[in-house]
């Protein structure tokens, strides 16, 4: 493998860590919903570089199915949800954006630590590529414990699925009709998401899980 190719997958692996911090500062929903985009452009340049290195022809429609469905198709799905539901545009957070931002630091080098010592045996684009891919999946998690709003949280588990398909492709071998089988998933994920929402939207008048839970609490 050349250094160019080594570079490259790297600086887009890393550009997809980076646009992970990108969606945790974000305070307003649509901004998050965009920002979303590019962190599933960046997931499909870097599957499609992984291709080319690889030779692995399958890898490039991974990335063409990560570019349309979640990088085209989920944010306008998102997108027309919220103008519908008349959800409040401001992300309401369970910490102040400094601390998670900080946390989310942490977490990053923990992915480093970790998977570069697990991994001491694989070849370096490998060890790397799933250090970033731990680094963005808990990047994820850390969107759906600090947001109140049900909206971001779902922002949170796509950017989870978006490390995991990260780490599949940079290990190597994944087959083509488990990416498919995935991106279905997550469509059909969405789908019931957006029913559960429009319902929760007219049962309870909000979609923040916080005053959800206060409302559980009244009931009681």
């Amino acid at each position: 493998m050349t250094r160019l190719a080594f570079d490259v997958a790297h600086l887009l692996a890393g550009g997809l860590v980076l646009i992970s911090f990108m969606m945790l500062y974000q305070d307003r929903l649509y901004a998050l919903l965009n920002v979303f985009a590019l962190h599933a452009v960046g997931l499909a340049l870097s599957v499609a570089w992984q291709a080319y290195v690889q030779d692995a022809p399958h890898l490039y429609v991974t990335a063409a199915i990560a570019l349309i469905i979640k990088a085209i198709i989920i944010p306008v799905a998102l997108h027309r949800i919220v103008a519908r539901l008349g959800i409040h545009r401001e992300v309401e957070t369970v910490i102040s954006i400094g601390p998670t931002m900080l946390a989310g630091i942490g977490l990053v080098a923990l992915s480093m630590v970790v998977m570069l010592r697990v991994t001491a045996d694989a070849d370096a684009l490998a060890r790397e590529d799933l250090a970033f891919a731990l680094a963005v999946l808990l990047l994820g998690l850390l969107m759906m414990v600090t947001r109140r709003n049900a909206v971001s949280q779902v922002i949170g588990f796509m950017s989870v699925e978006n490390g995991l398909i990260l780490a599949a492709t940079g290990a190597r071998g994944m087959p083509l009709v488990v990416e498919i089988s995935v991106a279905f998933s997550v469509l059909v994920a969405l789908i019931v998401i957006g029913i559960f929402l429009f319902r929760i939207r007219e049962r309870f008048d909000t979609v923040d899980v916080h005053a959800l839970d206060r409302f559980r609490g009244d009931q009681q």
